[in-house]
């Protein structure tokens, strides 16, 4: 299991959002929980698992992101469980979204997708807890109950780290080859052109794509472009 961190509102991560007056619990006390994610199969397993702890009361369950924001402000869930990947948006867009908009509604991320990428950008834009779908799911009912108590749970993480680019620990051809990539060079036009094995490309693409954290080229373009990186 992973070491996690349970830590005061206010302590660190002065970017998130700050804590506002909790959503009213139901009838019996318990904090209510929404739960999106595009998979149907999901969506009804997490309610079952969630309804079946005395602990939580399953307030809605939808599966888009728009759908998931006009309930926070139409219910009052408490803690939303919501996966990375949604029909109509990311989980990050959705966070980024209840943010601007000062929702009280507190976010557990819930996804198969745990890059320190994905990470990195949950908790910047306001996540208070964080949860591989590879986890023992008494990991995510116990994520819920810290974040229902006002307290982060996240998985250890540097946060200085968060404010750091992850390009800046690429080498010098690294960074070539993942200029080379946002022009849509193929690996055997990157190898004519720096004057290397297709091998040796692919080589030195496993470790790019290691060190920023991304599974595909598609995913390693994205960050470039998205950290300021221009195609030339």
């Amino acid at each position: 299991m992973k070491t996690r961190s349970e830590i005061e509102r206010g302590d660190t991560l002065a970017d998130l959002p700050p804590a506002s007056p909790p959503r009213a619990p139901d009838a019996a006390g318990r904090p209510r929980v929404a739960i999106v994610d595009k998979n149907p199969m999901v969506r009804a397993g997490l309610a079952d698992y969630i309804r079946r702890d005395a602990r939580f009361a399953v307030a809605d369950v939808v599966a888009t992101g728009g759908e998931f924001i006009d309930l926070c402000f139409g219910t009052t869930c408490k803690v939303g469980v919501v996966g990375w990947s949604l029909p109509d948006m990311t989980g990050g867009d959705v966070l980024a979204t209840l943010k601007r908009r000062q929702c009280a509604t507190r976010v557990v991320i819930y996804t198969g997708d745990t890059s320190p990428r994905v990470l990195r950008q949950a908790v910047k834009v306001g996540a208070w807890g964080f949860v591989s779908k590879g986890d023992e799911p008494t990991l995510l009912l116990e994520s819920i109950a810290t974040v229902a108590r006002g307290r982060l749970c996240l998985p250890y993480i540097d946060f200085q780290s968060l404010e750091e680019d992850p390009l800046e620990s690429l080498t010098a051809r690294e960074k070539e080859l993942l200029a080379a990539l946002a022009q849509g060079w193929t690996n055997a036009q990157i190898a004519a052109r720096i004057g290397i094995s297709g091998n040796t490309v692919k080589y030195h693409l496993k470790n790019l794509y290691d060190k920023v954290g991304v599974k595909n080229r598609a995913m390693a373009v994205a960050l470039f472009m998205s950290s300021g990186g221009e195609v030339g």
